[in-house]
């Protein structure tokens, strides 16, 4: 069977629910041997692993544990010169208890201006995976909608440890593909054709990670 068959076939079964004129299934065809985890790694050392990518991607990375996450959250916004900080649904309060400034909690009708005049977003995370330094939102609770973290410049973003996987297969199987899912790797940033370096083109100019350890 030629490829050009082989993949009208695939297409064919697809649409019509697995009927198709090859002899071979998709399923058969494609191999699912792939290694979910590359090493064998600790949930410390994964951890570690986590902050090592996200750094190499110009993020700033901040361990906590559980009850120093307010004044770290309250450190960066100060850092940050915000005087104004927006929030989602659903982000613990005792989060924002040490917070020095206004804070607005996402509402229906939030326009991109209002957030734009926001120095700062602060969330939550669904998951983090360590070996792409990727953290992925997914509207959930305590991460809001997608443009609540696009357009403010600064994002400071809570990830806990037992949010951490290693891969990106292993990521896949935790999320739902009816969600709508951000992945983030690094602060926004673009290159030109001389490979300029600019940041805080599509999302914001600054992430904050703040990784907070087991109890």
């Amino acid at each position: 069977m030629s490829s050009r068959r082989q993949m009208l076939d695939r297409i064919r079964r697809a649409l019509d629910g697995g009927a198709g004129s090859g002899d071979v299934s998709v399923e058969a065809a494609v191999s699912r041997a792939y290694a979910h985890e590359h090493g064998d790694r600790t949930p410390a050392e994964t951890t570690d692993l986590l902050v090592e990518t996200l750094e190499q991607y110009k993020a700033a990375v901040h361990r906590a544990a559980p009850g120093k996450v307010p004044h770290v959250v309250a450190r960066l916004v100060a850092e940050a010169g915000s005087g104004r900080v927006v929030v989602p649904t659903g982000l613990p309060e005792h989060v924002l208890g040490l917070v020095g400034c206004e804070v607005e909690h996402e509402r229906p009708g939030l326009t991109a201006g209002d957030l734009d005049a926001c120095g700062s977003v602060i969330t939550s995370c669904a998951l983090a995976i360590a070996e792409t330094g990727t953290i992925v939102l997914n509207a959930g609770p305590g991460q809001g909608s997608r443009k609540l973290t696009l357009v403010p410049d600064h994002h400071v973003c809570i990830v806990r440890a037992e949010q951490i996987v290693g891969s990106v297969p292993q990521a896949l199987v935790r999320l739902s593909p009816t969600r709508p899912l951000t992945w983030i790797s690094g602060p926004s940033a673009s290159s030109d054709i001389e490979l300029n370096r600019v940041e805080g083109v599509h999302g914001p100019r600054r992430l904050d990670v703040v990784v907070v350890d087991r109890s």
